[in-house]
């Protein structure tokens, strides 16, 4: 509408110009008159101009709105956890169901829950026989699944979670999150809230990146507020430097997330960062039982995904899945996809904390937010 309005304005004005003319003393001499008619011609070359590069902004505008503006159907393959297993799953699905209700991407769903290792490729199948425009997986462990399909595929589009190829693949947006500076916020808040200088993590399988990215982060926090307050708060569950640790085995079984976790408070840890998905509810809960034991959620926000646990949840680490799957759902629907490794961090809100507990004093808060902002312009470097 800007561009017709300044045409019009244009049109205005060359009236203006004409009948400026025509309101000329009949004594006007002949170099005057051809003044005016130089004049006259330079504000109509002028106004083709605009007219055609207005046509060409409009014709832009229209792509555009016809890209963004077309539904697509994007699917999503969870891993075994499930679309409601208030972590890994649930948070892509969110990513989704964000895309439906924005503007820019008009999006249908549809998603098939993996039971075993067993139902990938068959899931991956599924959802290629349904037609869709994008097939999110979820997961690093169907990392082997999706690169069969997508190479079988060429013409399809994907997007897989917390995993990248080496080779990137065309046709695959492998979306990495740089989790260990989400971690170190959660470390050292944890090393300022131990009343026994005891905190501990683990992890459900021994994945690197995946998993260990969040131990990482979390013990290099700590470290970092014992350097910064003259400190010795102790991690257990897992060594940085050797990269060993404290494994469930799977991402699960609750029982094993209480037995683990009482093994640490009988350790005398207070503060509790379980890497495992569902598993790490069963942390909650025993804390919970106990009392005087915080829990740090992973990936979703536990205070909106596990509320009945919120006494004793001190905050989260987010791994923005929805952001991921959000911002290609996007990509796809105006038409500017592009294949390869995508790294999703603080900056971005691609990963960060959630929120953190009420009752923390103000002053660790806002010390926390002062290492988030070291962390976002490079003056703290996790790890280093």
């Amino acid at each position: 509408m800007k561009k017709h309005t300044r045409l019009f304005a244009l049109l205005a004005v060359l009236a203006l110009v004409v009948a400026a003319c025509g309101d000329g003393d009949a004594g006007d001499t002949t170099g005057e008159a051809a003044d005016t008619t130089e004049a006259v011609t330079e504000t109509t070359e002028a106004m083709v101009e605009t007219t055609e590069a207005a046509t060409e902004t409009t014709e832009a505008m229209v792509e555009t709105t016809v890209a963004a503006g077309g539904a697509i159907t994007a699917c999503q393959v969870t891993d075994t956890g499930g679309i409601d297993d208030k972590s890994f799953n649930q948070t892509a699905w969110k990513g989704v169901t964000d895309a439906q209700a924005a503007a820019s991407a008009d999006a249908e769903s549809d998603y098939v829950e993996s039971q075993v290792e067993a139902d990938y490729a068959p899931n991956i199948q599924s959802m290629l026989d349904k037609g869709c425009d994008l097939i999110i997986t979820v997961g690093f462990l169907l990392g082997d699944a999706t690169k069969a399909a997508a190479e079988a595929n060429p013409d399809q589009k994907f997007e897989i979670l917390d995993f990248a190829y080496d080779p990137a693949l065309d046709n695959v947006v492998g979306a990495v999150f740089k989790t260990n500076d989400a971690a170190y916020l959660a470390g050292y808040l944890a090393a300022g809230v131990t009343e026994t200088g005891i905190v501990a993590t683990y992890g459900g399988i021994q994945i690197p990146g995946a998993v260990t990215d969040f131990m990482d982060g979390f013990v290099w926090g700590v470290d970092y507020y014992n350097e910064i307050n003259g400190t010795d708060v102790i991690v257990l569950g897992w060594d940085p430097e050797t990269q060993t640790g404290v494994f469930t085995g799977d991402f699960e079984s609750l029982d094993k997330g209480r037995q683990t976790t009482q093994s640490f408070v009988d350790e005398g840890a207070d503060v509790i960062l379980p890497v495992a998905g569902p598993v790490g509810e069963g942390s909650a809960a025993l804390a919970q039982e106990l009392g005087n034991v915080w829990v740090v959620g992973v990936d979703a926000d536990w205070f909106d995904t596990l509320p009945q646990y919120a006494d004793v949840i001190l905050t989260s680490v987010l791994k923005g899945l929805d952001v991921a799957v959000s911002s290609v759902i996007a990509d796809v629907a105006a038409g500017t996809y592009e294949g390869g490794t995508r790294l999703f961090t603080i900056e971005e809100d691609g990963v960060g904390l959630g929120a953190i507990a009420d009752t923390v004093d103000p002053a660790l808060v806002a010390e926390v937010e002062t290492v988030r902002a070291g962390l976002i312009d490079g003056s703290i470097v996790a790890g280093g």
